[in-house]
């Protein structure tokens, strides 16, 4: 799917159906047609355009004499999955390219909702901007993964079963992949950083496709705070997690032990009069056989031993 937008005079965002310069064309999983018609009109490979469809690449910055490519992960959620996805910017000279697998909330904000100072042809504004709605989504996400796991542990507490373990599972790997990604999302910031200080060196990240201006700095290091900022909160969430889910595996285990021990002591407590009557059963003399009281008087010498032994085994705490 490609569609291509354009901020116009009144700052309203607008929808195209051609490409003109300082636009957004943004594409969702495209055709080999979509991204032959973006190679054509940009002068970009196709393979580059394509890189960011790989669910599999990493964050990162490559540049061209006529592209800036860059490539950052953002969180998604699939199937009540916290996962995270590569998506593409390319920058050129007169246009904003984005590229990804599939649909996500924070390429809808811009499109379906009005941003503050948001211009399609403000090219490094609106990677920063981008970039910086991406970290916030983290910390979001990171906060529903903290919420969700309190509810868990609720439910732990009581049922402890292994489908609340499992649960708990998936939000550690959650966890992990928020955390791999945030990393890796900071060298793509620490790049652009590093062009920003050294802007009047040759660097060719900044080579004139990447512009930074006064309030793009202090944009960009509002960025790399809150990007840091859910590094440090995904981190700490996994340790805590991760802590949790050993702590309840060990209650299990040992709520598991318990049970064993309470169903042993019970065996036992029921083979006493078993092992009784199987002796009175036998075919050869035994002794007040010829008692008329022989079977209440075994009955009640099975009860008085499986009592004593309740009261042994209550005393060693195997009740």
């Amino acid at each position: 799917m490609l569609n291509i937008f354009k901020t116009v005079e009144s700052g309203e965002l607008k929808k195209l159906t051609y490409y003109e310069k300082g636009s957004w064309i943004h594409i969702v999983n495209p055709t080999d047609e979509e991204v032959s018609f973006v190679e054509q009109i940009l002068n970009v490979p196709a393979e580059v355009i394509r890189y960011a469809l790989d669910e599999e690449e990493s964050s990162r910055i490559d540049y061209d004499d006529n592209y800036v490519l860059i490539i950052t992960k953002i969180p998604v959620i699939s199937n009540d999955i916290y996962d995270t996805l590569p998506l593409g910017i390319i920058i050129t000279e007169d246009c904003f390219l984005t590229v990804c697998l599939n649909d996500n909330p924070i390429m809808d904000e811009f499109i379906k909702i009005r941003q503050k100072d948001f211009y399609t042809y403000k090219k490094t504004r609106f990677l920063l901007q981008f970039l910086f709605k991406t970290a916030v989504y983290y910390l979001r996400y990171l906060k529903q993964i903290d919420k969700k796991s309190e509810e868990i542990e609720q439910r732990l507490h009581q049922s402890m079963k292994n489908e609340e373990l499992i649960q708990l599972l998936k939000l550690e790997k959650s966890l992990v992949y928020f955390t791999t990604s945030l990393k890796a999302n900071e060298i793509v910031m620490e790049k652009l950083l590093k062009s920003r200080l050294l802007k009047g060196l040759h660097v060719p990240v900044n080579s004139g496709l990447i512009k930074m201006y006064e309030e793009d700095e202090d944009l960009l290091e509002d960025v790399i705070t809150e990007n840091k900022q859910a590094i440090e909160m995904s981190e700490i969430y996994s340790s805590i997690l991760s802590g949790t889910m050993d702590a309840y595996a060990s209650v299990i285990s040992n709520n598991l032990n318990i049970v064993m021990k309470f169903l042993t002591s019970i065996t036992i407590v029921i083979s006493i009069p078993t092992l009784i009557a199987s002796l009175y059963g036998m075919n050869v003399p035994i002794p007040f056989q010829q008692s008329p009281f022989a079977f209440t008087g075994i009955l009640v010498a099975s009860f008085v031993i499986s009592l004593v032994t309740v009261i042994v085994f209550i005393r060693w705490k195997m009740f």
